[in-house]
Order: structure tokens, then sequence, then C-alpha cells
């Protein structure tokens, strides 16, 4: 584990470079300062943080500062690295995995892992020589990573999306996985993740495919609650209507996973299979039974 390197990041609140000063992050200028914590620098933007309610996040900065402590708490409340016990969650989850990693262009050598999670990516990547940057809103999930997998070519930082802490084109490839469902503002998402992707670069979407959201009454607001914080659903059509296209060199959408061979339990076969025979299978599975599970969006920077 090491510290990110200092050339690739700006101030989420200023736009200029940041250095090193006192154990902080400092932004030329006479910018503010950010802490580091446990080799994680906390680069959200302290505007919107400063604010002393939800209420008054939501009024001064709008939709996309109100669920930043949302999902503070999600990360304090959730282990994300804890071990899934169901057998077809672990398989689905293996799919979506290798499904992913298949777009990774193989030339990429600094890669952004968006909403890190358990940071599968960099157990992944960083054995075989990639540097990954995982970065997640709260501040639990980028510090856990670096302590399970302290890799030399492994960072952490904590950011919001929407005003990424990051020079233009810091990163070949950026892997936002069952994110975008998440996020208020979907379009905005995309192009704040284009502009950090170096041209030629790969961004690498995936999100269920046109799910039906279901809500629950919340007991202290009396308001409907999206289940799972999934705020938005989605069609190929949809997502790629959201695209900033003037950010755009290439695009390839589509769907994958099946709803059919899951309800059917057929990972207790499916599981022996490689990848591409896996692959195989699921798109024979969803010609016949057109029930696919999950979109993936690749796009290229022009």
């Amino acid at each position: 584990m090491a510290n990110i390197p200092i050339d690739i990041l700006i101030s989420p609140d200023s736009r200029q470079p940041l250095k090193w000063e006192n154990g902080k992050l400092q932004a030329t200028g006479d910018g503010p300062a950010y802490e580091v914590e446990r080799s994680v620098p906390i680069l959200l933007p302290q505007n919107a943080r400063e604010t002393s309610s939800q209420a008054e996040q939501h009024e001064r900065f709008g939709s996309r500062f109100f669920y930043v402590d949302h999902y503070q708490a999600d990360a304090e409340l959730f282990d994300y690295f804890e071990e899934m016990e169901n057998g077809a969650s672990i398989h689905e989850m293996r799919r979506l995995h290798e499904t992913i990693l298949s777009e990774v262009p193989p030339e990429a050598s600094a890669v952004l892992d968006v909403g890190c999670g358990k940071a599968w990516v960099a157990q992944r990547l960083c054995p075989t020589g990639i540097s990954v940057c995982s970065m997640d809103i709260s501040t639990v999930n980028p510090q856990r990573a670096l302590e399970r997998y302290p890799y030399d070519n492994h960072y952490g930082v904590v950011a919001d999306a929407y005003n990424l802490p990051f020079r233009d084109g810091a990163f070949d490839c950026i892997i936002a996985s069952e994110i975008i469902e998440h996020v208020p503002d979907p379009g905005a998402f995309i192009g704040s993740l284009l502009r950090v992707l170096r041209p030629g670069g790969s961004l690498i979407i995936t999100t269920p495919y046109n799910e039906k959201i279901q809500y629950s009454l919340c007991i202290h607001c009396n308001r409907p609650t999206p289940l799972s914080a999934h705020i938005h659903s989605f069609t190929m059509k949809k997502m790629e209507a959201l695209t900033p296209m003037e950010w755009v060199g290439g695009r390839r959408i589509y769907t994958f996973g099946n709803k059919a061979l899951i309800r059917l339990r057929m990972h207790v076969f499916l599981k022996y299979l490689p990848f591409r025979l896996w692959r195989l299978v699921d798109r024979l599975a969803n010609q016949v039974f057109k029930k696919p599970t999950r979109i993936l969006y690749a796009v290229t920077r022009k």
C-alpha cells in the first residue's frame, strides 16, 4: 500500500493541484486543505460538507449532495466485505466480475474503481501489475480496501463522483459497477467520469436491466423509500440517451445474465464452466428466454 500519486489529484472545490503540507493535502493558491485518514485522502467538497443538515444540503446544493450522509451511514452499518453464503448470488457476482474484467483494455495501467465496495477490482487487478484507485463516497470502504489488499499499486480515495478530485485524463479505465442506479443524476455521473478518462480509455458501467423498483413506506418521514436504494431503472436506450456525446469516441452496450437460469438454480451446474463457455450458454438462454438481469455499457472516450 502506497500514497496515491499526487500528480493526478486536484481540489474538488477549487480545481487546483494538491500538495502535501503538514500531513494534509493542501490546494495551491490558498485553497482548502483535506484530511488524510489511515492513508486515505478525504477529498469531498468542503462547501457541501460544512452544511449543518441534510435539509440544508438539499436546499443549497441540490440532490447530488443529499446522498453523501446516507452512504457514510450505509458503509458504517453494512459490511461490504462480508462473504456471501447464497450459492446463486455467489455465482451471479462471479459472472458479473468476469464480464467486467473481459472489457478492461489489455493496455490499461491505471484503473479507477468508482464505488469500490468490497474492492474486488483491486483484488483481481493489482496482482497483475495494474494500479487501482479504490474510490468510494464513504470513508470506511476505501480504508478497509487498503487494509484487505495492501498492494504497492493500490490506492484509496474518499470522493464524490460529481466532483472528482482527479485531473483530466488521469485513468486508462474506469469501472462503475452497480452504481449508476443509486445516483441522483445519471447523465452528469457519466460525464464526470468521462472527464477523468484519458482519450482512448474505457468507461465500463453495469447496472440491473429494466428493474422494477420496489418501495416501502418510511416509518419516519411517511414517504415511499426505494428498496436497496435503487432510484433509477435502465434499458439500453435509456442508458445511451444519457451519454454526453461530445466525450464519446465509441461505445457498445449489451445485456447479460438470465433470470430463468437463476430461478432454475442452474448455477449448480454452470459454476463449473469457464467464462467463455458460460457466456455462450448465457447468450443462448437470453435468446430463448428474453429475461436478462444486467446491462454492460462500455464507452471509449474521444
